[in-house]
């Protein structure tokens, strides 16, 4: 099997040289002192040591009680504020058995109640279990299932993630968010004992990523690896001041989110404004108007604000430092310039993965740089390492893709997915040496020299789409369910001007059937979450179902919708229309998110 070369339109083969270094530590001059704070954490840190995210945030609101610390729909509360509605909710909690180890499941929307009833759980030694509102149904019970949370706290606006969810999945206390704030009225306010004596091992998150194996993943965050993102990510290429302000429109179930944004603010003893969801048009007015200076970024949301008609707001705002993952190299120079950003703190990272690549030089279409110890090697095209005639693994050379596996040690650990068998799945041992072990990323990286790589594609059957992962074995469940189907195939493609790829389904019909594209439009809108909704169909006359079938899926993929010969090709027009025949401008209507509708 011949290892796979293909490359993304406008991906640069940028190295990274000395030059770029040195300029990057002469912008960091200003911030030396706040980032010698946080150096010792990306090299001294210790599982055992009592620091966890609650006690960071306990400690900043002791010492600044009237800062700033969160904005939402207008209203904002202080570091102290925050830190006595957090103990009042972290004390019903603990009423309903919730302490140490135990998981509280989260079912919200962002809102500011959001981020408090996060902090309260983690500062009990709960895990926050990070319900995704978007899934439903059978979806939504697996993830409950996996999360066996001793309490619920929900969002009112969840409604059809609530609605579809089993009644035996919902555990013994539930919660909405009014009759949280009435059970917290009058509790006490002081910090829970216990959050002083909780070391950084403890498990603090629970979130949710599709894997290849379809249903939802939940992998583990402990306050450890948490902490290497305050420190490493938040403290030395952030670098927020207290002045600051980082606004988030992303969804808090997310790391981008939880991880990275609220470890850059609790890093800088800055401010957080939260936006309910991101709106393209309305994006910098919010920002605008929470005074922020920064924001959290994926490479499709900066897609979005680059397709708006130019406004003066573009150039209005006091943004100067932006952090996230995806931003194609292609839109990086354009971004910047059209809305003055000074610097684009781009990282890789995944919920699972034990490590995470930071852009903290300021180096342009870059990911970033990593000193922790990875391999970017050979692979084959299912994804998988490809072992030499030895069994060993071997690296690719500069510049070249390959795929990326991260050392497992001490130093290192692997937090892993609850489920032990699906965390083993993505260990690769005795990979260069007997007794040897790396994480499998599952992503397709190019070393860029200095320990910085830039972000290629994703592997194997999951395809990212919309800053989510989608597993492929669950989008072909839902498409099985239609009567007219009676095998399919789902595979991401690309589409110009989008990142990541969409989803697309080859689809051979039962004897006789006909394709109702809105009959089936309807099924997946209600059994998937919209990201997940695949863009495209392929009817094609028949599947292969043997060893080769993953042969068979990566051709369908290369040939994505413009080389499918004589078969018939549906979009998704919308929830009113379904399925329609392909037509030439629906590719530009994706890139400009006027479809689906």
């Amino acid at each position: 099997m011949t290892q796979q070369t293909s490359r993304r339109p406008g991906l640069e083969r940028n190295r990274v040289g000395v030059a770029d270094l040195l300029k990057g530590a002469v912008e960091m001059a200003p911030d030396l002192l706040s980032m010698a704070r946080h150096a010792p954490g990306m090299v001294l840190r210790s599982p055992d040591a009592a620091k966890t995210i609650g006690s960071v945030f306990a400690n900043l609101a002791a010492k600044y009680p009237d800062r700033p610390f969160v904005r939402f729909d207008g209203a904002m509360l202080t570091y102290g504020e925050a830190n006595r509605v957090v103990n009042r909710y972290a004390a019903v909690l603990a009423e309903r058995g919730v302490g140490v180890g135990d998981v509280v499941g989260i079912l919200a929307e962002n809102s500011d109640t959001d981020l408090l009833v996060i902090l309260a759980t983690v500062k009990l030694g709960a895990s926050a279990g990070m319900l995704n509102y978007n899934q439903s149904g059978a979806v939504i019970d697996h993830s409950m299932t996996l999360l066996d949370a001793k309490v619920l706290i929900r969002d009112p606006r969840c409604v059809e993630a609530w609605e579809t969810m089993r009644p035996e999945r919902r555990p013994e206390h539930v919660l909405d968010f009014d009759e949280l704030d009435a059970a917290a009225a009058g509790k006490p306010d002081a910090d829970p004992a216990v959050t002083a004596t909780l070391p950084a091992s403890t498990n603090a998150f629970l979130i949710f990523t599709s894997g290849t194996t379809g249903l939802p993943k939940a992998s583990r965050m402990s306050h450890n690896r948490w902490l290497a993102n305050y420190s490493g990510i938040g403290g030395l290429a952030v670098r927020l001041r207290p002045s600051d302000t980082l606004y988030v429109p992303l969804p808090m179930y997310h790391n981008n989110a939880l991880s990275v944004s609220l470890g850059a603010v609790l890093a800088g003893g800055a401010c957080i404004a939260i936006g309910r969801k991101f709106s393209a048009s309305r994006f910098w007015d919010d920002v605008i108007a929470n005074r922020a200076t920064a924001f959290c970024y994926i490479g499709e949301l900066c897609r979005y604000l680059l397709a708006q008609p130019a406004r003066p707001t573009d150039r209005q705002h006091a943004v100067r430092v932006i952090v996230g993952n995806g931003m194609r190299p292609e839109i990086w120079d354009e971004f910047a310039e059209r809305f003055g950003i000074e610097r684009v703190v781009e990282f890789y990272g995944a919920s699972e993965l034990n490590l995470a690549f930071v852009n903290a030089f300021n180096v342009k279409r870059t990911a970033g740089f990593c000193p922790l110890p990875f391999k970017v090697v050979e692979y084959d095209a299912d994804g998988s390492p490809r072992r030499d005639a030895d069994g060993r693994l071997r690296s690719v050379r500069k510049g070249e893709p390959g795929l990326l596996i991260a050392e497992i040690s001490a130093r290192v650990p692997l937090d892993g997915y609850t489920d032990d068998a699906e965390t083993e799945r993505k260990v690769i041992r005795d990979a260069f040496k007997p007794g040897d072990a790396y994480f499998n990323s599952g992503d397709l990286v190019r070393q860029q020299g200095f320990f910085h790589i830039a972000f290629v594609d994703r592997l194997g059957d999951t395809f990212r789409w919309k800053g989510e992962n989608v597993a492929t074995t669950e989008v072909e469940a839902a498409v099985a369910g239609d009567a007219a189907v009676e095998h399919v195939a789902v595979y991401g493609i690309e589409v110009p001007g989008c990142d990541g790829r969409a989803g697309m389904a080859a689809v051979s019909l039962a004897e006789g059937a006909v394709l109702d594209g809105k009959e089936l439009a309807d099924r997946l809108y209600a059994d998937l979450p919209s990201y997940a909704l695949p863009l495209f169909l392929r009817q094609v006359p028949e599947i292969e179902a043997t060893t080769t079938f993953k042969n068979r899926k990566v051709e369908l993929r290369d040939e994505g919708y413009a080389d499918t010969g004589d078969d018939p090709v549906w979009v998704l027009k919308g929830k009113a229309d379904g399925y329609v025949p392909f037509y030439a401008e629906y590719p530009a209507e994706v890139a400009a998110a006027k479809a689906p509708r």
